[in-house]
C-alpha cells in the first residue's frame, strides 16, 4: 500500500468525532495523560480490525494463486457503506452529547473512547476492514498495515502535539480547526473513498 494511499485514508479515519475528541482532550485538565491513552486505545482497535480483515482476506485467497474477485467486491461494498454513512451524517455541526464529558475525562474514559471510537465507529470500522482486505488482496505482507495505523495515530495526536509546541496559543487555533473539520471534512472523505473504490474496481 503506497504512502499516497495511506495519508488520505488515515484522514478519513480521524475526520469527525475522532479529531473533535482529540481536540477536546488536548485542552482538558490532564491533557497529556488523556491524549496519550486516547491514542493508545485507538492504536489497539485499528490494528486489531485491520489485522482480522487481513487474515480473513488471506484465508479467502489461500485456495488459489489469484485473489478471488469477490474479495474486491467486499472491499467496494465496505467503502460504499462508509461513503453512505459519511453523506448521511454530513452537516451535523453539533457535537455528540457525550463530548461534554471530555472536559472532565479521566485516563480510563480516554482509553475506552479511543478504543471504541476508532474501532466500532461505522466509517472507521468499514475503512479499517477495507484497508486490511485490500492489503491482503494485493498480496502484500502484514507490514504494509502499520504505516496506515501510524499515520492515523499521528493525525489523532496532532492536537496534543500542537499544544506542546505552541502552548496557550493552541487554545485559539484548535477550536477553529475543530469547526472547519466538523463542517467540511465530509466532502474530503467522500472524494478519498470514491478514489479508493475506483482503485479497487480496477483490480476486477
Amino acid at each position: 500500500m503506497s504512502f499516497a494511499q495511506v495519508i488520505p485514508l488515515a484522514f478519513v479515519m480521524v475526520a469527525g468525532p475522532q479529531i473533535l475528541s482529540s481536540i477536546f482532550l488536548a485542552t482538558s485538565e490532564s491533557w497529556k495523560r488523556n491524549s496519550a491513552l486516547f491514542v493508545f486505545g485507538a492504536s489497539l482497535s485499528i490494528t486489531t480490525v485491520t489485522t482480522i480483515s487481513y487474515l480473513l482476506g488471506n484465508g479467502a485467497s489461500d485456495g488459489g494463486s489469484d485473489t478471488p474477485s469477490w474479495l474486491y467486491w467486499v472491499i467496494i461494498v465496505l467503502l460504499l457503506g462508509a461513503m453512505l454513512h459519511t453523506y448521511l451524517t454530513r452537516g451535523q455541526s453539533d457535537p455528540p452529547k457525550w463530548m461534554g464529558d471530555l472536559e472532565n475525562a479521566d485516563g480510563k474514559f480516554s482509553f475506552r473512547l479511543g478504543f471504541l471510537l476508532l474501532g466500532v465507529f461505522p466509517t472507521d470500522i468499514l475503512t479499517s476492514l477495507a484497508v486490511g482486505a485490500y492489503v491482503s488482496g494485493q498480496g502484500e505482507s502484514w507490514f504494509s498495515i502499520p504505516p496506515f495505523v501510524a499515520v492515523t495515530l499521528l493525525f489523532l495526536a496532532t492536537p496534543a502535539l500542537i499544544v506542546v509546541a505552541f502552548g496557550e496559543r493552541a487554545e485559539v487555533w484548535l477550536p477553529e480547526v475543530r469547526d472547519w473539520m466538523n463542517n467540511n471534512s465530509w466532502v474530503v472523505n467522500e472524494v478519498v473513498l470514491a478514489l479508493f473504490v475506483l482503485l479497487t474496481a480496477s483490480n476486477l
